[in-house]
């Protein structure tokens, strides 16, 4: 698995991965922003962006091809962020391969089964019929009344991109990534993570609640769990200076 992945600045090693519909763009401005201190790597994960698409999408496959993406790169300790999606695998890994890992964030997902809160996304997105669509006009369109938030909306359509023949397509693998869907609903499991580890939660989520706490700092001991007001489950997006200063106090 060689993963697409994008590099910014120079020091001590930071990787960001990207959560569900996501890729390496997303989380742009925040690598930018850590460059000034830290060599940012931000791949694009399985069935996402510019990686390849294969046939499955489990935690334990994601964290053995951030190992080979690592290893490929002459890193071999690195702090660790993920968001969603990308932070299961960056809590898996972590459980994996804690001597890879110098410390953890993880941005608004727990540990546990997550709730279905993409159904509806999917069923959009697949019924999206790109051969009756010539413009990213229509696509949004086509989208409003089936993902009415906006910036949801906004966020899905960078997935499209257009073909040689100008048809558009999709970056993302969609029919695996929903054939999956269970498996991204999966919870991690392992060995615990005795090192310093972060997660980061949005004020206006519900992905991170009060009653998976136990189940965090039975994996993460040292886990410190930070809340940023009037944030949703897009953190970066939503409060990106704060979320900056929580990063830089704890990556040092």
């Amino acid at each position: 698995m060689d993963l697409f992945s994008r590099e910014f600045g120079q020091g001590s090693p930071v990787v960001i991965l990207h959560g569900l519909f996501g890729f390496s763009d997303n989380w742009q401005t925040i690598a930018k922003a850590l460059a000034d201190h830290h060599l940012v790597l931000t791949p694009d994960l399985r069935n996402h962006g510019r990686s390849p698409h294969v046939p499955t999408h489990t935690y334990p496959e994601m964290a053995d091809d951030l190992q080979a993406f690592l290893e490929k790169h002459w890193v071999f300790k690195t702090a660790l962020i993920g968001h969603s999606m990308g932070g299961k695998v960056a809590m898996q890994f972590a459980l994996n391969h804690a001597d890879m890992v110098d410390r953890l964030v993880v941005v608004d997902i727990a540990p546990g089964p997550a709730d279905d809160n993409h159904a509806h996304i999917f069923r959009a997105l697949l019924d999206l019929d790109f051969n009756r669509v010539s413009t990213r006009q229509e696509a949004e369109a086509w989208l409003e009344p089936r993902v009415p938030e906006y910036g949801t909306r906004q966020f899905l359509l960078k997935n499209i991109t257009r073909n040689a023949d100008g048809t558009f397509a999709w970056k993302m693998n969609l029919p695996v990534l929903w054939k999956e869907y269970p498996s991204i609903l999966a919870g991690v499991q392992g060995d615990p993570f005795d090192k310093p580890a972060l997660f980061i939660r949005g004020g206006r989520s519900n992905y991170v609640r009060d009653e998976d706490f136990p189940l965090i700092h039975t994996l993460f001991p040292q886990a410190k769990i930070v809340t940023i007001e009037d944030a949703g489950h897009w953190v970066h997006a939503d409060k990106p200076a704060e979320l900056l200063e929580v990063l830089r106090d704890f990556l040092g």
